[in-house]
């Protein structure tokens, strides 16, 4: 469960990690008002839980309290990855010396806890990882061990932090791991842990993701405002709609539309787009047994969704049955009709009866089928998802001529 920025600010200030004076605000004008009473310059903030705000145009620096009521106004009507923007965090501008990169996170591989610490912060740590590998300094800790002041200490130091900063990072390290145990966390993040002109650290950002299964035990949470919400974050507006639907739907931002039948096999046809060179736009799952109008409903959030360019369908009845694929599809063209290229295949369970069903209804309504490509058994899935790359690829093609 991911917590907005300003939330993740709260645990830091309440275990004893120094962040900006700020206030989060929901409408321009206490916007306006939140600056007049601050220092200006300041910064507005978009609190979305996705990254890459700053790339998109989430974050503002504005001059004047005027100028705060403008730009927050325009922010509030941005939406960031399909996230609209509902809340800003004002914080007052930093005079920056230098940025750090700190953060705790799990080994799973190894059940270890990693402390991670970098002289290059403010930027991706992933893109840091990559191009300057040896900019990257790890602590490696049991669960259960202790980590000494020395060594919160020897990882400051080893990330350049040099003088009376030394005392008050190590500080830092060691209550943003208070903060991870304390909670239950699966990352907590400073990025960037900045040093101002005067030597002084205040952590400038904060992600934190908390293990949603451990929320119970974290009553405190409520008290602070901090509510259960969607395991990472937001749902997106297509993910709240499949939830209400009793659909397991998750964007993924890619062009190729994922219509499964089952888990398993959509795991699978994931990896068979990416293998082949596409993006899917989706994870979902049918679930055991569907209904043609479960099946017709994930169409919908397929066909209506703009990133789509095509859908593939890869359908393996065990449980579920071949035959009510088939009529689900036909019940979704009848009631919603299909905007985009569908590519499919079905195998296993009543596939033959299912095929028919296609066939019957393809003669009696031709150009219902005008852009479908609907398979059996004979054609191996590996053929289907080249296709579906293939018919991608032409669509985005097309749209740049």
């Amino acid at each position: 469960m991911r917590l907005y920025e300003f939330e993740g600010k709260q645990l830091f200030k309440e275990s004893g990690i120094p962040v900006p004076e700020g206030r989060m605000v929901t409408d321009a004008e206490t916007a306006y008002q939140a600056a007049a009473e601050m220092a200006v310059p300041v910064v507005l903030k978009s609190q979305v839980l996705t990254g890459g705000r700053g790339k998109a145009g989430g974050i503002k620096i504005t001059e004047s309290a005027d100028e705060v009521r403008k730009v927050a106004g325009e922010l509030f009507g941005i939406t960031i990855k399909s996230f609209p923007v509902e809340k800003l965090l004002i914080e007052r501008k930093l005079d920056i010396a230098h940025e750090y990169y700190l953060g705790v996170t799990i080994d799973r591989a190894n059940y270890k806890l990693i402390l991670i610490g970098s002289s290059e912060g403010g930027v991706d740590i992933e893109e840091t990882a990559e191009a300057q590998p040896e900019k990257i300094i790890k602590l490696v800790l049991d669960i259960d061990e202790p980590l000494y002041g020395f060594d919160a200490l020897y990882l400051a130091k080893l990330i350049g932090i040099k003088g009376p900063a030394l005392k008050q990072a190590q500080g830092i390290i060691t209550n943003l791991l208070k903060v991870f145990r304390s909670y239950d966390a699966k990352l907590v993040e400073i990025n960037p842990l900045v040093e101002l002109t005067d030597g002084s650290l205040l952590a400038a950002d904060a992600r934190v993701s908390l293990d949603d299964d451990a929320i119970f035990r974290h009553p405190n949470l409520n008290d602070m405002g901090i509510e259960k919400r969607h395991e990472e974050g937001e749902m997106s507006p297509r993910e709240q709609q499949a939830h209400e639907w009793g659909v397991p739907y998750l964007d993924m931002g890619g062009n190729i539309g994922m219509f499964p039948g089952g888990a398993g096999f959509g795991i699978m046809g994931n990896d068979f787009i990416h293998y082949y060179g596409g993006e899917p736009a989706n994870f979902m799952d049918s679930g055991g047994g569907p209904s043609p109008e479960r099946i017709a409903k994930m169409l919908v959030l397929l066909d209506e969704n703009p990133n789509v360019k095509v859908i593939f369908g890869a359908r393996f009845g065990g449980i579920s049955r071949c035959d009510d694929f088939a009529t689900g599809v036909i019940k979704f063209l009848k009631e919603h009709g299909l905007s985009k290229p569908l590519v499919m295949r079905m195998t296993g369970n009543m596939w033959q009866e299912g095929v028919r069903i296609f066939d019957d209804e393809r003669k009696a309504n031709p150009e219902m089928f005008k852009h479908i490509e609907a398979h059996g058994i004979e054609t191996p899935i590996e053929e289907i998802s080249k296709r579906a790359v293939e018919l991608a690829k032409q669509a985005e093609a097309g749209e740049g001529n």
